[in-house]
Formats: structure tokens, sequence, C-alpha cells
């Protein structure tokens, strides 16, 4: 089983919409994991509301800090604007997507950062061979 950390900033949209979309994507077959390197005190409404429009509920998460276990245990380690501030760790495979933060921004622009992180998620999972949910409907 593949296991993918999202890092970005604040953990709190970015790596929040990424983590919920593998998570619904990926079920079973993939453990996620995201953090921050400098956590907010909440995840940003506006991504809460634009992942719900999806289907995905992400209001139960919580910012958190990266740490050195998620580190260890990622085969993956995708960032998200948090350059120099995330960890790096020789051998292990990185992804870098750049993604304007949703942090203040009107749900409009919100929801193309969510569709943009959607299509890059299907497009690592579909990459790594990993089975995905069909959408229903």
């Amino acid at each position: 089983m593949t296991s993918i950390l999202f890092l970005c900033t604040h953990n709190a949209g970015r790596s929040q919409m990424a983590a919920g979309w593998a998570r619904h994507l990926g079920g079973a077959h993939v453990t996620i994991f995201s953090g921050g390197s400098e956590p907010a005190s909440e995840v940003n409404p506006a991504a809460i509301e634009a992942m719900a429009e999806a289907g995905i509920d992400i209001a139960g998460a919580q910012p958190q800090q990266w740490s050195e276990a998620m580190l260890a245990e990622a085969d993956i380690v995708v960032t998200m604007g948090c350059g120099d501030a995330c960890p790096f760790i020789p051998g292990r495979r990185y992804l870098d997507w750049e993604l304007p933060d949703p942090a203040g921004r009107p749900l409009a622009e919100v929801r193309l950062v969510r569709d943009e992180v959607a299509r890059l998620v299907r497009g690592l999972l579909a990459e790594l061979g990993v089975p995905m949910r069909v959408p229903s409907g």
C-alpha cells in the first residue's frame, strides 16, 4: 500500500483538500497524511465548503504540524507552497504542486483550487496504479 504525505504551510487548505480527495478516491488502497510547517488553528471554512460541494467532508480535520513519523511512513511527499519550511529526506520521492493558497480567497476561487487539486490527485493515484472510486450517478 502506498502512503502519501501532503504538506503546505498552514495545513488548512491545499493539503487538507488533497488529503480529502486522496482518501475519497483511493479509499483503503492508500494511507494518507497531511501536515504543515506552521499549522493554522482551523481548516479554512471556504475549503470545507468547496469540498462539501464535491461530496467530501473535511470539516472534522484539524491542522497539524508534520512529524518525523509521517515522513518515515510516507512513500511520496507532495509539497504545496511551503518552500524551504517543508522537510526533505534524501531518497524519498517528492512532488511540488504549485497551487495558489486559498486562504482569504472567495469561494469561487477556492473552487478552482479544489478542482485543480482533484485533477492532480487523480493523476497521482492513476500513475501509482491505485484503484479509484468511480463517481456515482
